[in-house]
């Protein structure tokens, strides 16, 4: 006997409900879709990543022997720390037609909208496949997606194409920005700062690598432009600076955090390289945090018009965030970007869906559906 299907509200307040934050085992909202879906009659892949404490899940609905097409989404959200929130972020409210709560624009909306769908998915006459694929540590850099897509040969046929769910308003989009970032690690030696001849200073070790930071940032203005993207060029910045106890002593220690966000064709490590240089010629550490590519999918590309007719919006040619897709079509798969809600209510309190949302992205899965019968 299958289990009861929830509405598509019920399923995004159970995945709310999960303080499934970056960084730390998924392994109760993991179990949570795993023993849903297996209520439904469907066999999820867990997909456990090396950290050995959290996991990708992969569900294929019709036959994987044939290119079909993948609706993605992360179940992992930023901290919800923030004073802004009007009650538990980790329990969702509504206020009106808003839904409220941690991650249900980004984006738990639309993972609750392909799981609340997948019975109905499971009882069409799929001819191609719709699969499922759901990852951790997105925002950390879309650190688990890589070790899914890895598996993806072993699990269906090459699929046709990606939809990833992150907030676009359901506009389709062809082009991201790809990022690189980098934590700089200086180490000094400690003393009293009237004796600068006996420490070692790691905020000055850290100088030369910020001057070719801000360098670089200056030169990537007048470098290669693409017009789709705002602002139209690559970009680089020095995000934070640490270090250093008290005015009078020579600090030990100093970081950096440095971050690249590089428009389509331009790979966004090479950014970085002139602050490595600096780096390693004073001596400092540099430790990869995150990367991830650009994606652009020609605007003639099938999975284009197709994004098109399912929305039922036209095509937005960029945007300058950052998402899992780049990463699918680095994979071989073409993505685009389409999902409920707005980008600008992600990552700040009091964050929310639309019951309407919710219900567009319903029927947008289900026009996926049709078009993977005929």
């Amino acid at each position: 006997m299958k289990s009861p299907i929830p509405t598509t509200e019920t399923m995004l307040a159970r995945l709310v409900g999960f303080d499934s934050v970056s960084g730390r085992p998924n392994a109760p909202i993991i179990g949570f879709v795993q023993d849903w879906l297996a209520g439904q009659g469907l066999r999820a892949h867990v997909l456990p990543g090396p950290e050995g404490d959290r996991a990708n899940l992969f569900v294929t609905i019709g036959p994987a022997d044939r290119p079909g097409y993948v609706l993605s989404g992360h179940l992992d959200v930023v901290p919800a720390t923030e004073p802004g929130w009007q009650g538990d972020p980790f329990t969702l409210r509504s206020d009106g037609a808003r839904l409220i709560g941690r991650g249900a624009c980004d984006m738990k909306g639309f993972v609750a909208a392909m799981l609340a769908m997948a019975p109905e998915l499971a009882a069409m006459d799929l001819r191609a496949p719709v699969h499922l694929a759901l990852s951790y540590d997105e925002e950390l850099g879309c650190r688990g997606v890589r070790h899914l897509l890895s598996a993806l040969p072993e699990l269906c046929a090459p699929p046709a194409g990606a939809i990833i769910g992150e907030p676009s308003n359901l506009t389709p989009v062809l082009a991201h920005k790809g990022k690189a970032a980098v934590r700089l690690v200086a180490r000094g030696v400690p003393g009293h700062s009237s004796r600068p001849d006996l420490g070692a200073n790691a905020i000055h070790a850290l100088v030369p690598a910020l001057a070719a930071a801000v360098a670089q940032a200056r030169a990537l203005e007048a470098g290669p432009q693409d017009d789709r993207f705002a602002p139209p060029f690559s970009s680089l910045q020095v995000g934070t600076v640490a270090g250093g106890q008290a005015l009078n002593i020579i600090p030990d220690a100093a970081t950096a955090e440095i971050e690249a966000r590089a428009i389509a064709g331009v790979e966004p490590l090479t950014l970085l390289d002139p602050v490595r240089a600096a780096a390693g010629s004073a001596g400092v550490e540099v430790q990869d945090l995150a990367h991830y590519p650009a994606l652009a999918l020609d605007p003639g590309h099938p999975l284009a018009a197709l994004a098109r007719d399912l929305s039922g919006r036209a095509t937005l040619g960029a945007v300058s965030y950052g998402t899992e897709a780049g990463l699918f079509q680095q994979a071989g798969i073409p993505a685009v970007i389409c999902g409920p809600g707005d980008i600008d209510r992600a990552h700040k309190p009091e964050e929310y869906l639309t019951r309407d949302e919710l219900a567009e992205t319903c029927a947008m899965i289900r026009r996926l559906g049709e078009h993977a019968c005929a």
